[in-house]
């Protein structure tokens, strides 16, 4: 049986079953604490400018950090700002979940 640390295990089969299978634990993805308390006090701190940046820390995006250049080199066309936005909103892929 496999553990959460990554390290994998054998799985033990009845003898008359020569192969082995192995199997590994994944673990979710999760952004640290400290991008989270940063990106959130950069939303507060630029008036909401880097909000879709933090939505997307907050809610564990992958996408986080390509969320926050778009945000920060691109947002001030509004338009892009909307973009980082819907990709701070989206739904979340199932190896993110």
């Amino acid at each position: 049986m496999a553990t959460l640390d990554g390290v994998t295990e054998p799985l033990r089969m009845p003898p008359s079953d020569q192969a082995i299978v192995y199997v590994q634990a994944v673990r979710p993805f999760q952004t640290s604490t400290t991008v989270k308390v940063i990106s959130v006090i950069a939303a507060i701190l630029t008036g909401g400018y880097m909000l879709p940046w933090a939505i997307a820390a907050v809610r564990d995006l992958r996408s986080h950090v390509g969320v926050g250049m778009v945000n920060l080199l691109l947002g001030w066309t509004i338009v892009f700002w909307i973009v980082a936005l819907i990709m701070s909103l989206r739904r979340k892929r199932p190896d993110e979940a």
